[in-house]
């Protein structure tokens, strides 16, 4: 079934009027007009953003997929998206395709080349949990990281995680940020350089097929690092659940915030709504069924 097809059914099955489908998604950051929504099911025009979508599929209680999988997949380098066997090709493929979602893919695949990936592929991304926090000057302290993975095949021990991190005044430019807060995971090999910071997580227990496991670990990031206007997370496999707090310091709170998504590094911003900021001080965006891309929050202050 075609895309729009798939949408009008969801939304007569659902009962909603597209009015209260488009105040559902606002009240998720997520601005989408009626007028856009009835050219989607009427197969004028097709949305962007995987997000948007996978919240469209909540609102509307369809099973994960039921949208998100009509849509197009995005291009490898020959033109179509693979989903063959994971060979040696196709893996090649995955490196090109995850640099370019870093602003210099040479950086990211010369720093990650150090690293064992070889288990990349046997693992699912189930869902990835963020929490961004920031100081009274504006500046990034520390990230914590929740991550939920499931074997897809045997003898997966291990994952690879990849951060921008503000890189030192000196010539190196290597990262100062601190990997502390370990949880059901050990620190295996760190690699840093020009402000990108990867490093192996140690699984407790090598998995096997249909197996779980939980990371959790901290960013302690430097204290002299330059202001932030957003936080972003790149996405080169799938994740079920996504979730990313920006936690500001009371004493400044932004103007403005936002949610955003990006196909790749280069491709332009789509703006998801603006999102709400809370007693606590903080603004998160939730996403589910995130293919491929640049997901994050942005902010503007006075």
């Amino acid at each position: 079934m075609e895309f729009a097809g798939a949408l009008r059914q969801a939304i007569r099955g659902s009962g909603l009027t597209l009015e209260r489908i488009r105040h559902r998604l606002a009240r998720r950051g997520v601005s989408v007009s009626v007028a856009t929504l009835s050219y989607w099911q009427r197969g004028r025009s097709r949305p962007r953003s995987r997000p948007v979508v996978a919240a469209l599929e909540e609102i509307l209680q369809v099973p994960a997929g039921t949208l998100t999988g009509l849509l197009d997949e995005p291009p490898g380098p020959g033109g179509a998206a693979g989903r063959g066997a994971a060979g040696s090709g196709d893996r090649a493929d995955r490196a090109r395709a995850a640099a370019d979602l870093w602003p210099d893919p040479e950086l990211y695949a010369r720093v990650v080349g150090q690293l064992d990936r070889s288990a990349d592929h046997r693992l699912d991304r189930l869902s990835a949990h963020d929490v961004y926090r920031l100081d009274a000057a504006r500046r990034p302290r520390s990230l914590s990281v929740r991550e939920v993975l499931r074997a897809a095949g045997d003898d997966a021990d291990r994952v690879v995680c990849v951060h921008t991190v503000a890189p030192a005044a000196d010539a190196d430019g290597a990262p100062r940020a601190v990997l502390t807060g370990l949880r059901y995971c050990r620190a295996g090999r760190i690699r840093a350089e020009g402000g990108l910071m990867a490093f192996e997580l140690v699984l407790d227990r090598v998995l096997s097929a249909g197996e779980t496991a939980v990371v959790e670990y901290e960013l302690v990031l430097p204290a002299d690092g330059p202001p932030a206007v957003d936080y972003r997370r790149r996405f080169a496999r799938p994740v079920r659940d996504y979730l990313s707090v920006v936690r500001f310091h009371q004493e400044m709170i932004p103007a403005r915030c936002y949610g955003f998504f990006q196909e790749s590094c280069d491709a332009p911003r789509e703006r998801l709504g603006e999102l709400w900021i809370g007693a606590s001080g903080s603004a998160h965006i939730a996403a589910g069924a995130v293919r491929r891309g640049v997901l994050g929050v942005e902010w503007e202050w006075d």
